[in-house]
């Protein structure tokens, strides 16, 4: 079977292409700015201008045309609700079009299951940190269950706003990453766990009071530090609670080298193993939409066409998981 996925929950529009277990292309295209963060009309203006070339490249790279597909695959929730629309749109389009079948997907579900076809991780914590969705996830009575999970903004968006009041443009994360190279110097900021729950809000407001005060790169250095040890006390404390020893590393703020070398060291501490997709995968990207309409379609799953409206407030846990 054939899957051609279409991604477009927030800055990219990517559409990935596979056949069984092999991923045949994974291109995309992403929504950036000189300064400021994501504004939703403009980001849904570049997919639309961005759709039919990455499209495209896809086939193109993939080698085959629209009628080698089986099943059109796309993002149906959760994520900004303009661009959510258009990747809809050009799945429903293309579907009509070519007569081919198509499904919607839970996009924080796709980063877990991409997560296990890229990796030997077997029935592990997810934790997932992107930029709306930051999320302490594992597989328990039939559903992804969200153990942990932030109680105000996701970790992505608080890296961007900080990036914005530093004037850094947008995405923020890369760009704090690399002044945090520059520092050792911590500055001590807010910790805030409750349970199994973060918060990053506070930290926001008492950063922005320390910007005049403090080096860029001191409190990138000290912002890193003190989020990823949030992240990373509230996923052991859920390995601990479900018994699990392997840790999944989701989303796209996964890429950065801090926050997988303090996993790494968080797992071997406590005798377990850190998985890492690679960062094709841990981004926002059309192969694991592709990935999870496979599986799901596998499974005997279907969707007539007037069932494929977006869910843009759908989690993670609203999903019955009748592929497993």
């Amino acid at each position: 079977m054939i899957v051609l996925g279409i991604e477009s929950t927030a800055h990219t529009f990517g559409v990935g292409i596979i056949e069984d277990r092999n991923v045949l292309a994974n291109v995309k295209d992403a929504y950036t700015t000189e300064s400021g963060g994501i504004i939703p009309s403009a980001a849904a203006d570049h997919h639309v201008n961005a759709c039919k070339q990455v499209l495209n490249d896809g086939l193109k790279k993939a080698g085959i045309s629209m009628k080698d597909i089986d099943l059109i695959a796309f993002s149906q929730g959760p994520g900004i609700g303009n661009t959510l629309e258009v990747g809809a749109v050009a799945a429903r389009t293309l579907s009509i079009t070519y007569g081919i079948p198509i499904i919607g997907v839970n996009h924080c579900v796709a980063h877990l299951e991409v997560g296990n076809l890229c990796t030997d991780a077997k029935d592990p914590v997810l934790l997932y940190c992107s930029g709306a969705n930051t999320q302490v996830i594992a597989f328990e009575g039939g559903r992804y269950r969200v153990f942990g999970e932030t109680l105000d903004i996701g970790i992505g968006n608080f890296l961007d706003s900080v990036a914005r009041e530093m004037g850094l443009g947008f995405p923020g994360g890369p760009k704090i990453y690399e002044l945090s190279l520059k520092s050792k110097n911590y500055i001590e900021l807010p910790y805030v766990v409750k349970g199994m729950d973060v918060s990053f809000g506070g930290i926001f407001t008492n950063v922005k009071s320390k910007l005049q005060k403090h080096s860029k790169e001191d409190l990138a250095y000290s912002i890193q530090e003190t989020v990823f040890a949030m992240m990373l006390e509230v996923a052991e404390r859920a390995m601990a609670h479900c018994n699990k020893s392997k840790l999944l590393l989701g989303g796209g703020v996964a890429c950065n080298k801090r926050f997988q070398e303090m996993a790494h060291k968080m797992c071997k501490q406590r005798e377990g193993t850190c998985f890492i997709p690679p960062s094709e995968f841990l981004l926002d990207n059309g192969g694991m939409i592709a990935w999870l309409g496979y599986i799901v379609a596998k499974a005997g799953n279907k969707m007539n066409i007037e069932d494929t409206s977006i869910r843009p407030y759908e989690r993670t846990d609203d999903i019955d998981v009748n592929w497993r």
